[in-house]
């Protein structure tokens, strides 16, 4: 019996194709021809006016708040379950990441606990687009305008997902995307960051080049930057992925639904929700599993000696040792409640690109039988009154 994987992408002829021609060609005077190709493709895909292709997600974001000014003394609002990566270029700038809960429908930033952790220190938030999924962008972005707090849009898993028909990325001042191995849109490793803020566009490009000015050939360095660019081979990649996006995000969605016809009528979980203002690319098909079941740890165990695997969903990053030691991870464990009920129960499930309706259905028999076979105590209690 074959081992399902969690994640991975959709290669074909295509990307190969392109690839090959990168390292054939992409030098001397053709250096930058694959970078200047993916960016424009993806800004157009996104209707933008600039794309500065990365090797991170996580250096989108440390740009994004340089090129608005945050830093020490400064806060900046996270929401408590998601990746370590969008909050740790808080810490990178110097400034104070602060925990807010997770909507329990969406698993987003909820709005309400966006509100309460405003203070006056509070300069951006990171609305981070979970698992494909998106927040509810118009509440965020009414509380973010009347107190002059700048949206800084993760949609590192959201590549193809759409709020009220704009694409992800495009909600923020900036939009930040990941192209690890195990996203819809890869290109190994890699990230973008889109704006149509021309100011900031100019200055991630010094930034992003050792503080360089575009167009400096004389190695004149105006300050101390970083180095943050994407490689000819990675980029052809990418223009290979986005000029596929509307086919791979239909394939995410018909994988999801799939899950959903093995899944959806159990009683005691919840798979991912869509809004009707979202369309949900699902990178991650994700199960909350009922509290009598136990933690995800002994699920995806479970699940492990069977051939499938899986992966925990997001931890709150207040639990995390990197930050518990905080105020801010103190307060935001004592409020953050849906963050902690959601976190300690869901699993991602195997949502790779390769995945066929046979695996979903392996997948969702092996989750069907433990829930059978796992009967909730209240249920045998009550059974042998009976």
């Amino acid at each position: 019996m074959k081992r399902i994987p969690v994640s991975g992408p959709s290669i074909t002829e295509k990307e190969i194709a392109y690839v090959t021609d990168a390292v054939t060609n992409a030098w001397y005077a053709n250096a930058n021809v694959y970078n200047d190709r993916f960016e424009r493709a993806f800004a157009e895909y996104h209707g933008v006016r600039h794309a500065v292709s990365l090797p991170s997600c996580t250096s989108a974001l440390h740009l994004s708040l340089l090129a608005l000014g945050i830093g020490p003394g400064d806060e900046v609002i996270v929401p408590d379950c998601t990746w370590i990566a969008s909050a740790a270029p808080v810490s990178y700038v110097g400034a104070t990441p602060v925990f807010a809960d997770i909507d329990p429908d969406n698993w987003c930033l909820s709005p309400q606990s966006f509100a309460a952790c405003i203070t006056p220190r509070t300069k951006a938030v990171i609305a981070v687009d979970l698992y494909g999924n998106m927040p509810d962008y118009a509440a965020l972005a009414e509380i973010a305008g009347q107190r002059g707090i700048a949206i800084i849009e993760d949609a590192a898993e959201a590549a193809g997902s759409r709020y009220c028909g704009r694409a992800a990325g495009t909600l923020g001042v900036t939009g930040t995307f990941s192209f690890h191995g195990s996203k819809t849109l890869t290109t190994g490793e890699g990230g973008m960051l889109i704006t149509d803020d021309e100011a900031i566009y100019r200055r991630v490009m010094v930034l992003r080049d050792h503080g360089r000015r575009p167009g400096d050939t004389m190695f004149q360095n105006a300050e101390v930057g970083y180095k943050y660019k994407m490689s000819s081979l990675q980029a052809a990649l990418g223009l290979a992925q986005i000029e596929r996006i509307d086919a791979l995000v239909e394939r995410k969605r018909e994988i999801f639904g799939w899950y959903r016809e093995e899944l959806g009528n159990c009683e005691g979980i919840v798979l991912n929700h869509e809004a009707q203002a979202v369309h949900n690319s699902y990178w991650m098909v994700t199960v909350i599993l009922p509290e009598w079941l136990g933690g995800k740890a002994g699920v995806i165990q479970a699940l492990s000696k069977q051939g499938i695997d899986s992966r925990p969903f997001f931890s709150p990053l207040s639990s995390l040792d990197a930050y518990s030691a905080s105020p801010m991870a103190r307060a935001a464990r004592a409020r953050n409640t849906v963050s902690y009920a959601v976190g300690a129960h869901g699993v991602n499930l195997p949502s790779g690109l390769n995945l066929e309706r046979a695996d979903v259905a392996r997948v969702g028999a092996a989750v069907r039988e433990m829930l059978s076979e796992r009967v909730p105590a209240v249920a045998t209690a009550h059974a042998s009154l009976v």
